[in-house]
């Protein structure tokens, strides 16, 4: 099997970040501010970056990591890397939510790198998201890659659209979850769902 070399790169392209800093700079002026003032006035540039770094999931191809990284193996037991840290953007208010994704295959002829694991996670979450399509995106990369015996994943998450606005509730907790093949039999699901919940390594 041909390797398919995928390699991480972080770069600004300065068309997109100046019609963001453009962008910035009317809100700022929109809400009664004053973006020339010392403190806001390098202020629509870090937020133009800091957007562009936030939504750098477009430029992903999740697949392609994964492919990046795949080995022949006749390992057929459980793989899970829980407790990834998840930082994304709600499409709805444009505020973040941020939680853990617990990921879990069972494979059938191939494994990946796990490092890969945790930046299909990056790609998918590092967008405009919904938890929920977020938890399918991650779910289907694995399997239409993986070809796996199954796939299951799990994401905790706190939103501050509902922490810092409309019904304020601090200590909230979405919890999202999407299965495959051997997961979505009950004896499977529930040794993942106990592997997830038992106390990581020190």
């Amino acid at each position: 099997m041909d390797t398919i070399r995928y390699k991480k790169s972080e770069h600004f392209d300065d068309h997109h970040i100046s019609r963001l800093q453009t962008n910035y700079e009317e809100i700022l002026l929109a809400i009664g501010e004053n973006p020339q003032r010392e403190g806001l006035e390098k202020s629509p540039l870090r937020a133009a970056r800091a957007l562009s770094f936030l939504t750098q999931g477009y430029q992903m191809d999740a697949e392609a990591i994964l492919r990046s990284a795949m080995f022949q193996e006749e390992y057929k037991e459980m793989v899970i890397i829980k407790d990834i840290e998840m930082y994304s953007l709600c499409e709805h208010h444009l505020l973040p939510f941020f939680g853990r994704a617990h990921v879990a295959y069972i494979p059938d002829r191939y494994i990946c790198g796990l490092s890969k694991i945790c930046r299909v996670v990056d790609a998918f979450s590092r967008r405009l998201q919904v938890q929920e399509r977020l938890t399918l995106q991650i779910r289907d990369c694995l399997q239409n890659v993986l070809k796996p015996l199954g796939v299951a994943v799990v994401i905790e998450a706190k939103h501050l659209c509902m922490m810092m606005r409309g019904v304020q509730k601090q200590n909230s907790v979405a919890t999202t979850s999407a299965f495959t093949g051997e997961f979505e039999k009950e004896s499977t699901r529930g040794e993942f769902l106990r592997l997830i919940a038992a106390d990581t390594l020190a």
